[in-house]
């Protein structure tokens, strides 16, 4: 009966945030195992990508890392209230603009409950061209990123179309 009332966007919407936080979970938990098999070392290495595991328990590629309890529980805190938000803009928004925000709400749930379960992110990829690593991150990131890019694309169309 509650099927009956939801409509075909609201289930698309859904499936793709749920879809995003499964290819995310499934990837962290094989790399996680494949991580405790191998005894922490490199689980893949090549001329431009090395796949191992670390922790991050600051926010993206590692910024804001405490060693303090209080400041890991503030920023979870403020990464579920941006959530929240992000929810809510959603509900707002249409078209590309909410399928954006749909990777970044799926990127995130992938994480925050990274943070919640594991008191850390598990991130894993590693791209480098000679000695120079970008920063490692893991598939939620890659959707967050996504989503980001849209977004800023979307607003420079925007205001290119305002003027």
């Amino acid at each position: 009966m509650i099927l009956k009332n939801l409509d075909k966007s609201f289930l698309i919407n859904l499936s793709l945030i749920f879809i995003i936080f499964l290819f995310d979970r499934i990837s962290k938990i094989y790399v996680i195992y494949l991580d405790n098999k191998l005894f922490g070392s490199e689980i893949f290495s090549s001329n431009f990508l090395n796949i191992y595991l670390i922790w991050n328990e600051g926010i993206a590629f590692g910024l804001f890392s405490f060693n303090e309890k209080i400041f890991y529980n503030i920023l979870t805190i403020i990464i579920l209230i941006i959530i929240l938000i992000i929810f809510i803009m959603i509900i707002k928004s249409d078209g590309l603009k909410k399928y954006s925000l749909l990777m970044i709400l799926g990127g995130a749930l992938g994480n925050v409950f990274d943070r919640l379960y594991y008191k850390a992110v598990p991130d894993f990829i590693d791209f480098h061209i000679g000695n120079f690593h970008w920063f490692i991150f893991n598939v939620a990131d890659i959707f967050i990123t996504i989503g980001i890019l849209f977004m800023v694309i979307i607003e420079l169309f925007n205001k290119n179309q305002k003027t």
